[in-house]
């Protein structure tokens, strides 16, 4: 069953429009949004960076760099969008920046460098962004049709009833439950586009 409060889709997770909050708040001088945003992502960082290096207390000085140099350049940062992205990206260039210094390797290029974990985290990142992006947009959807059709659809969709189960299930006949079925599917259609 959706609510009203789950039909109002919203782009952002709570934790991203805290981090947006507390940035401006942040660069209008507030020390304690700092802070916060410190709180908010140092482990964050912390379990992204143990994929990229083993060395933990190189990986703790490099997360405390990459918040004194935002500390330092707070006016600098309206431009970005995404503050989460920013510290990936930022601690990761830290990282290989302090690796390559302490192996004396200045010739070697950032690519070829292979992080520790098997899989692509910042990839993972942005799949997941987009799943989590698109259930907001069915349910948001899911939300526009009439109660009977998103139960039918639910039903044969996302649980995966057989129509004879569904007809026991809401009491119709099939050719009922078929009529409801293409019209909510004709109606998500139009709301797509």
């Amino acid at each position: 069953m959706i609510t009203n409060n789950q039909s109002n889709v919203s782009y952002l997770n709570a934790a991203d429009r805290d981090a947006s909050y507390l940035l401006g708040e942040f660069q209008k001088g507030n020390i304690e949004a700092f802070s916060q945003l410190y709180d908010l992502y140092a482990n964050v960082l912390f379990n992204y960076g143990c994929k990229l290096t083993n060395d933990r207390e190189l990986l703790k000085d490099c997360i405390h760099d990459v918040f004194i140099k935002i500390y330092n350049k707070r006016e600098e940062l309206h431009n970005v969008l995404n503050f989460k992205s920013y510290l990936f990206v930022s601690l990761k260039n830290k990282l290989y920046d302090e690796m390559r210094k302490n192996n004396h390797l200045t010739e070697k290029q950032i690519d070829d460098y292979q992080p520790l974990a098997p899989d692509n985290v910042e990839a993972d990142y942005i799949s997941s962004e987009k799943k989590e992006w698109l259930n907001h947009k069915v349910m948001f959807l899911l939300g526009k049709l009439s109660s009977r059709q998103r139960e039918a659809i639910t039903l044969y969709y996302l649980e995966e009833r057989k129509y004879d189960d569904i007809c026991t299930i809401m009491g119709i006949n099939y050719q009922s439950l078929r009529n409801l079925i293409h019209r909510g599917l004709a109606r998500l259609r139009a709301l797509a586009i």
